[in-house]
């Protein structure tokens, strides 16, 4: 039997010859030669495991592995045992309102899952084309701005761009308050290479709404190897595929940060040798991002929907990260760093953000009308304001004045105050329904609130709250 026909069998013994950091080489005898993409178990005298995943085979009994946890004190001949097969985490009821790590170990100091925790590979193949089915139902949120511009698909796969400090956590986290209550399905929250302080965060806030038990949190924490930050995506994934074709539910799927997958894959690619591409990204980008995205897919009777947030490196959305991601999404909700600074939040680009389903056959003639109209009105006033810059609104002809006006307050209609941002700004959270989104912006095109004032508009809900705002501030200043 030669090597490349061999399969290692389960239990195969190594020695680790090399140790680069992350990067760990193990021989084997010829005839035990583990498959790429199988586990490999360390036998070190420590009590945290150790797990490596095969990358490549150097020679007919060398094999290069990623590391999947620190190899700090890992030395030159440990042994190493051969799974014969990949990585399998644990999925399944069994799992819900636990905070588990790559490999699928709890790490929320409760008790230990099951003996008979049924467990899945990581490495899966997406569902056959045939047995596909099409998003095309509308997933509401609640957010005002998204739900009338980008609105998501059941099913489908959406995606927040935005670079450092804009809100893509806080919209994400606001995104699994207004959803996850209102959908009664199963989430799976996927944190790759944020800060443990977010990590915390989530976890008290989730523990706190009640929505844990509904909920798998799976985290590959900033400070980790980047084995565990690139490979964290098909844990999740998996948890999600078992929920989808086992028990026929629906599955939410967040990610936050979708760029640190990106990220880790390029320190991996670096360690195993291989050439840069464009910007110092891996060679593989496109295969890698294509191999997740494309297993988030939804099956007759059960769907996935994934929500996923992009750090966008110096605010350029042309970098090869953030188009690779893109070109797999629904709905693009892009974050202006402008916007933010204007104190506009949630600071969602309405003239950058599309959707796929932002049409008359899916979303209905009505939504469709206001939406192009609302764009319409935005793009003519970003087209003014270098004019309204140099020579004054004054300088305008009347239509465009009438423009300005609507768009102004229009803006300021968009915004809205979020419930995980309360602590904070002592502003009760707004969960909007998109009939009284479009009821709003309806008005505001139509030149009801012309004459009131901006400030009406401003962090508010609906457009009834604004009247009576403007109503209680035309008393004061009668009084």
């Amino acid at each position: 039997m030669t090597a490349g026909s061999s399969v290692s069998p389960a239990g195969a013994e190594g020695i680790v010859v090399a140790v680069r950091g992350a990067v760990v080489d193990v021989r084997f005898a010829p005839a035990d030669l583990p498959p790429v993409h199988s586990a490999l178990n360390v036998a070190w005298d420590r009590a945290e495991s150790l797990v490596l995943e095969v990358h490549g085979h150097l020679s007919d009994e060398v094999v290069r592995s990623i590391a999947l946890q620190s190899t700090s004190g890992l030395a030159r001949g440990t042994r190493v045992a051969a799974s014969g097969k990949p990585l399998e985490v644990p999925v399944g009821p069994a799992v819900l309102g636990r905070l588990l790590d790559v490999t699928g170990q709890v790490r929320d100091l409760g008790a230990p899952l099951p003996a008979d925790t049924p467990r899945r590979a990581i490495h899966n193949a997406p569902p056959a084309l045939k047995d596909e089915t099409g998003a095309t139902d509308v997933f509401e949120t609640g957010i005002k701005v998204i739900d009338l511009l980008a609105p998501l698909a059941r099913g489908g796969k959406a995606a927040m761009f935005g670079g450092a400090g804009v809100g893509k956590t806080v919209l994400v986290m606001e995104l699994i308050h207004a959803m996850v209550e209102k959908y009664q399905g199963t989430s799976v929250f996927a944190g790759i290479g944020e800060r443990s302080r977010e990590g915390h965060e989530l976890l008290t806030e989730m523990q706190g709404s009640g929505v844990l038990a509904r909920t798998v949190l799976v985290y590959g924490q900033m400070n980790e190897p980047p084995g565990a930050r690139w490979r964290l995506p098909q844990t999740a994934l998996s948890i999600a595929e078992y929920f989808r074709d086992e028990r026929h539910q629906n599955v939410l799927l967040l990610m936050d940060n979708i760029f640190r997958f990106v990220q880790a894959g390029a320190e991996v690619s670096s360690l195993l040798g291989r050439l840069p591409s464009r910007v110092g990204y891996q060679p593989t980008l496109a295969t890698e991002v294509a191999a997740l995205e494309e297993r988030i897919a939804s099956v007759a009777g059960a769907a996935v929907t994934a929500i996923q947030a992009v750090y966008v490196p110096a605010d350029d959305f042309t970098d090869p990260a953030v188009t690779a991601i893109s070109s797999h999404m629904d709905s693009t909700i892009m974050l202006s760093r402008a916007l933010a600074a204007e104190g506009f939040y949630p600071a969602v680009d309405p003239l950058g953000s599309s959707s796929v389903l932002l049409d008359p056959l899916i979303v209905g003639e009505e939504h469709y009308r206001v939406a192009e109209q609302a764009r319409e009105v935005l793009a003519r006033f970003k087209d003014l304001r270098d004019i309204i810059a140099l020579l004054g609104v004054e300088e305008l002809g009347s239509a465009d004045r009438l423009v300005v006006r609507r768009a102004r307050r229009l803006q300021r209609f968009l915004s809205q105050p979020f419930t995980v941002t309360e602590a904070f700004t002592g502003t009760p959270g707004r969960s909007v329904s998109r009939a009284d989104t479009l009821a709003g912006c309806r008005a505001i095109l139509a030149g009801e609130a012309d004459d009131w004032a901006e400030s009406s508009l401003y962090m508010v809900g609906t457009i009834d709250e604004a009247r009576e705002k403007e109503a209680t501030a035309a008393k004061g200043k009668a009084a």
